[in-house]
């Protein structure tokens, strides 16, 4: 009985331990990212993507002054807090990246199945697409959430991503709300939020896109979503894809409300 007892008082002891080591290692990785978001590289990113914005390019010579992101063409201040949307000339609910290829082709003549080869960049590959919307999403820094669903697209896309979120299926039969349904969650030291909640849903998507400090990359929200698919060991859906859409209408509609922060910066 003695040594059950020590047994389990020692057990208890380890338990606490590393439960408090977790905490010390967490508030430790919260101190460095707050310590980086003063020099958070994605600047860069923003300005190389707004010097892009006002460049004549493809076979158009053309810039993208004219885009039309929702709020009437060229206007990009706030235009990211209200996204995604329906757009009548495409007749199709559209995220930041699917809005921006949309304007690359009509306004500057680039060829959309070569522009979603490759949206994502790689050590030896850069992405045009991934600066032009950092410098968007950095209009709207500050600017509240407001992703409405007006029009029946748009709460069709909402209902679906809703669907995906919970779809459970995969070798490991895994959903999203595999990871991201309860509280608490992590992965090693990697915090989970829970994305049913307003408050989880809204300190997680305010923060993206955001610049990778482990990659020296900048991610954007697709690339989020494609990678959560990757690590559920699913196909990858297609860049700017029906489903990507969805997910994306899904979250920022349940982050409606809170200011905008990004881009963030990540692990």
């Amino acid at each position: 009985m003695k040594y059950r007892l020590l047994a389990a008082a020692t057990a208890i002891g380890l338990g606490l331990a590393v439960t408090a080591r977790a905490e010390d290692t967490a508030a430790e990785i919260q101190q460095y990212r707050q310590m980086l978001t003063d020099g958070n590289p994605a600047e860069l990113f923003e300005m190389e993507g707004e010097a892009m914005w006002a460049t004549k390019r493809g076979p158009k010579h053309a810039t993208l002054e004219k885009c039309d992101l929702g709020l009437g063409p060229g206007v990009v201040k706030g235009a990211y807090a209200q996204m995604p949307r329906y757009f009548a000339d495409t007749k199709r609910v559209e995220d930041l990246e699917s809005r921006l290829l949309t304007c690359m082709v009509d306004l500057q003549g680039f060829d959309r199945a070569q522009l979603s080869k490759k949206p994502f960049a790689t050590a030896g590959h850069k992405s045009d697409i991934e600066a032009l919307v950092a410098y968007v999403v950095g209009q709207s820094r500050g600017v509240p959430m407001h992703v409405t669903l007006n029009r029946p697209e748009e709460k069709a896309a909402f209902e679906y991503g809703r669907e995906l979120f919970r779809y459970r299926a995969g070798p490991y039969d895994f959903a999203c709300a595999t990871c991201h349904a309860e509280n608490g969650r992590r992965i090693r030291m990697q915090d989970l939020p829970n994305l049913t909640t307003t408050i989880g849903a809204q300190r997680a998507y305010t923060t993206w896109p955001a610049y990778r400090v482990s990659k020296s990359l900048f991610r954007t929200f697709e690339w989020r979503i494609n990678d959560c698919f990757r690590q559920q060991r699913f196909p990858e859906p297609g860049y700017t894809s029906d489903a990507a859409i969805a997910l994306t209408t899904y979250l920022a509609v349940l982050a409606t409300g809170a200011p905008y922060q990004g881009p963030g910066i990540k692990r």
